[in-house]
């Protein structure tokens, strides 16, 4: 059941920093637990292809736009690597949608 009261948190990551797609399903039910944890409803997280990316970046920013997310989890700084340093895609991030990313790391 979907808990519409809280908060939406979406995220983000690389395919290709991943061995294997059990690894990204993995990945994406640590971003839900810390969703859970937080109190957040966590919403999709979109995995960018290096063969098509930015694809899944744009959709990202159009859904935090559609949607006014405030949060969206990354796992690590260099998942942003494959649309521009990562430094200047987030402060680009933050001027256009106003969101701000929240790292994630399964490390104690």
């Amino acid at each position: 059941m979907t808990d519409y009261a809280s908060p939406l948190l979406l995220g983000y990551a690389r395919r290709d920093l991943y061995l294997s797609d059990p690894h990204i399903e993995q990945m994406k039910q640590d971003l839900k637990a810390l969703a859970d944890l937080e109190g957040y409803t966590m919403g999709p997280v979109y995995v960018e292809d290096p063969a098509s990316a930015p694809a899944a970046f744009d959709a990202l920013v159009e859904a935090v736009k559609r949607h006014e997310i405030t949060t969206v989890l990354l796992p690590d700084w260099r998942h942003l690597a494959l649309v521009g340093a990562p430094a200047a895609i987030k402060q680009q991030f933050e001027q256009v949608t106003g969101a701000r990313f929240l790292l994630y790391s399964a490390d104690p």
